[in-house]
């Protein structure tokens, strides 16, 4: 069946938080996309003057669709080298459409902390807390009772909250952590050890992405001393024509280290409500850096 002019208008309209839906629960831009196709073309199936609401379902179809791609990509992550990250999503200048993509987003540190959890979880946090959709919908498209649901959501919440400190929410996106982010860079820049321990949290986390291959931590760093004295080494590291700098990535700030025209790494972190470094988020695998010229 071929969609009527406003109904593709109105897919148009919600493509972006179809998108954001499905990358949050995937943790992949080309699995991402091709969840906005599939509920593209279920949506074309449908005769959109008999949908109540259209952004409610394909907000439920996206989830759905995306819930069914979950086996399929874990099954990939299953021998993967060290710590998973999501694959970080870095604005193109030259595309506005992937601009307004990117920045609709949850803030990177966000969605590193949902993918620790379930799948069901993302998709109950992306549905509810972020686009409002009430419980009985949500319910409905996933086949749970509402107190299944509910519960679900706040353990969701309940992870969230031991990352950033409780209030932290979609609302919020944790896009306040700029200052902290310029704190934490400038004592990388220097050196300064004693800096940049006082900017992390105690009991500091960081992960490192290099899919094998590239040199990564294959492990978990822990703690703010040994996070700090990681971070160190990797910035006393000769590298030819390295700059770093402070761009958007996903929904808020990162930090972008460029290698002359290459993306070496992207770097995320997570700030809690007292204003600390909770996450640090380091990718490295050259498969996830978008590079000039990339589609």
């Amino acid at each position: 069946m071929t969609t009527i002019p406003d109904q593709d208008e109105l897919f148009l309209a919600h493509r972006s938080m179809v998108f954001a839906i499905a990358y949050e629960i995937l943790g992949s831009r080309a699995d991402a996309e091709d969840i906005v196709q599939e509920t593209y073309l279920r949506w074309a199936a449908v005769d959109g003057t008999a949908v109540r609401n259209a952004r409610a379902y394909l907000a439920t179809t996206a989830g759905h669709a995306a819930l069914n791609h979950v086996r399929t990509v874990e099954r990939r992550r299953e021998h993967y080298p060290g710590p998973w990250l999501p694959e970080p999503l870095v604005p193109d200048d030259e595309s506005p459409e992937h601009r307004l993509l990117v920045e609709e987003q949850l803030t990177y540190a966000l969605s590193v902390v949902l993918q620790q959890g379930t799948p069901e979880q993302r998709a109950v946090f992306m549905l509810h807390d972020v686009f409002g959709l009430p419980y009985p919908d949500i319910a409905e498209a996933m086949g749970k009772t509402q107190a299944a649901v509910r519960q679900i959501a706040h353990r969701a919440r309940t992870r969230l909250d031991a990352t950033f400190g409780p209030a932290v929410g979609a609302g919020t996106m944790e896009k306040d952590g700029a200052e902290v982010l310029d704190a934490f860079l400038a004592a990388v820049a220097t050196g300064d050890l004693q800096a940049l321990i006082d900017v992390l949290a105690p009991d500091a986390v960081l992960l490192s992405d290099g899919g094998g291959r590239v040199v990564a931590a294959r492990k978990p760093i822990l703690g703010a001393e040994a996070v700090a004295r990681f971070l160190l080494r990797i910035a006393r590291t000769p590298e030819p024509d390295l700059r770093a700098e402070i761009a958007p990535l996903n929904g808020g700030l990162g930090v972008l280290v460029h290698a002359g025209a290459r993306l070496e790494l992207t770097l995320a972190v997570a700030v809690d409500d007292r204003r600390r470094v909770t996450g640090v988020y380091l990718v490295r695998n050259p498969d996830k850096l978008p590079q000039r010229g990339s589609a």
